[in-house]
């Protein structure tokens, strides 16, 4: 819990989580980021990515509920965030952060679940054919973040085939070309609200890290 002025009397008022004013975002959102503090995500998912000097974009991951994200843990100048879904999030002060052993606690865990991420994603991106690194990345999405339906592996945000190319350092006609291979042979699908379905490829049961 935190303590902050109240505008009604001198002495303190508590404030839990729980009460914390939640800032609402909707898909496809910029979220505006900052030195002054870092975003704890409520409900919903959060894309970070990087605009290089030749104007692409590269996504250098993505933000759970809980996870914390901003300018201040990052060292990349054009550092973006976007809304992969509608998003609530949480504004905390870096002073806050700074007084609440919890609170660094998660912060520290989301760094290290960050730098896990990065990884393996360099990893995928290393890879020499696109479609090990379309199936890589697949595997990555279907642990990190799959949910088990009666369909299948389901993910909970909606990539489009852009993202995913961003992602890959290829080309959205390449991986619209390779999804749809995949989905003939039965190892993917969409559900009727368009979430990718992810199945047990055995090519998923190849470790790259």
């Amino acid at each position: 819990m935190y303590l902050v002025q109240s505008t009604r009397s001198e002495s303190p008022h508590i404030i839990s989580p729980e009460e914390r004013r939640l800032h609402l975002h909707h898909r496809g959102d910029r979220i505006i980021l900052n030195n002054q503090g870092l975003w704890q995500v409520y409900r919903g998912y959060v894309q970070l990515s990087a605009t290089q000097m030749s104007g692409e974009e590269v996504m250098l991951g993505w933000v759970q509920p809980n996870g914390f994200f901003g300018q201040s843990l990052s060292r990349l100048q054009v550092c973006e965030a976007r809304a992969l879904s509608d998003v609530y999030l949480r504004w905390f002060f870096l002073s806050e952060l700074e007084q609440s052993p919890h609170l660094a606690q998660l912060v520290f865990k989301q760094l290290t679940h960050r730098i896990r991420q990065s990884e393996a994603l360099l990893a995928i991106a290393g890879q020499k054919r696109v479609e090990e690194r379309l199936y890589y990345f697949l595997k990555l999405l279907k642990d990190e973040l799959g949910e088990t339906t009666p369909e299948g592996i389901t993910l909970p945000i909606r990539l489009t085939h852009q993202n995913m190319a961003n992602a890959l350092g290829t080309t959205r006609v390449t991986i619209t070309r390779l999804m749809g291979k995949l989905q003939k042979e039965g190892q993917i699908c969409f559900n009727r609200d368009r979430h990718l379905v992810i199945h047990q490829p055995k090519f998923f049961d190849q470790a790259l890290l």
